[in-house]
C-alpha cells in the first residue's frame, strides 16, 4: 500500500489543477489561485513522501509531470484566457479577429510549461539548481498577479498587447538556459543569495498583508497575492544576478 501513497498525493495535485482550471474558466480567479497553491503543496510533498518511504519510481516521475502540466500549465493559461476576454484592446487591435484570437494565445503558456517539464525530466544538470523558471513559480506569479490586480490589468492603463508580450516573456523564462534557485541546500555563505531572497520574500508578504488589510478597497488575501507576485519577480531577478556572480566554495 505504501508504494501508492506518493502517487495518491500527486493525483491530489492533478485534481487541484482540474478544479483551478474550471474556476478560471468561470472567472473565479481567486479560487483558482487557491487551488493552484494547494496543488503546489501536494507537489512539494509527493516527492518528499516517495523519498521518505523509499518508493521512488518512473511511474511517479511521469505522473508528477502530467499533474504539474495541468496545475501549473493549463490552469494559469485558463486564467489568462479569461483575462484576455476582459482586458482593454488598443485601437490597432480593435477588430473581431483580435477579440476572438488573442484569448487562445494564452495556451502558449501551457505548451511552454509542458516543454519545461519535459526538459527537466531529461536534463541531468538540474539536480542542484533549475535551468529556466520552474512551472510552480510561473503559475504562482500569474495566479497571484491576476487575483490581486485584475482591476488594473483590465483598466485602460493596460491592454491586450502588453499582456501578450508579458506572457511571451514568461514563456521564454520557462525554457531559457538561465540558472535559477533550487532550495535543496541552504548553507551560509554558499547559499546566501537564496537566504537573502527568502528574507525579502517574507517582508514582501508581510507588506502585502498589512497594505491589503488597511486598504478600504482591498483585502488581506489580495495583499498577500501582491506580495507573492512581487516575490516571484524578485526570485527571477536574483537568480539571474546570482548566475553572474562567482560561485562560493
Amino acid at each position: 500500500m505504501k508504494k501508492h501513497i506518493p502517487n495518491i498525493i500527486t493525483c491530489c495535485n492533478l485534481i487541484c489543477g482540474c478544479i483551478a482550471t474550471y474556476c478560471a474558466f468561470h472567472h473565479a480567479h481567486q479560487v483558482a489561485f487557491l487551488f493552484i497553491l494547494m496543488g503546489a503543496i501536494f507537489d512539494f510533498f509527493d516527492g518528499m513522501t516517495a523519498r521518505a518511504l523509499g518508493v521512488s519510481g518512473k511511474l511517479g516521475v511521469e505522473l508528477d509531470s502530467l499533474a504539474d502540466c495541468v496545475t501549473f500549465g493549463v490552469a494559469p493559461s485558463a486564467m489568462l484566457f479569461t483575462l484576455f476576454n476582459h482586458v482593454a484592446y488598443p485601437h490597432v487591435m480593435a477588430s473581431n479577429f483580435f477579440f476572438y484570437v488573442m484569448p487562445f494565445t494564452a495556451f502558449l503558456m501551457a505548451a511552454f510549461s509542458a516543454m519545461r517539464l519535459a526538459k527537466f525530466n531529461i536534463d541531468e544538470r538540474q539536480h542542484t539548481e533549475f535551468i529556466g523558471m520552474p512551472t510552480p513559480a510561473n503559475a504562482i506569479f500569474w495566479g497571484a498577479l491576476i487575483s490581486s490586480s485584475e482591476a488594473w490589468l483590465t483598466s485602460p492603463r493596460f491592454n491586450a498587447l502588453f499582456l501578450f508580450l508579458f506572457m511571451i516573456l514568461f514563456c521564454w523564462l520557462l525554457v531559457c538556459e538561465v540558472p535559477m534557485f533550487a532550495f535543496k541546500s541552504m548553507s551560509w555563505p554558499k547559499d546566501k543569495m537564496k537566504i537573502i531572497f527568502l528574507a525579502i520574500a517574507v517582508i514582501f508578504l508581510a507588506w502585502g498583508a498589512i497594505s491589503g488589510g488597511t486598504d478600504p478597497y482591498g483585502t488581506v488575501w489580495q495583499g498577500l497575492c501582491r506580495g507573492a507576485a512581487a516575490s516571484v519577480g524578485l526570485y527571477v531577478v536574483m537568480s539571474i544576478v546570482a548566475s553572474y556572480l562567482p560561485k562560493e566554495d
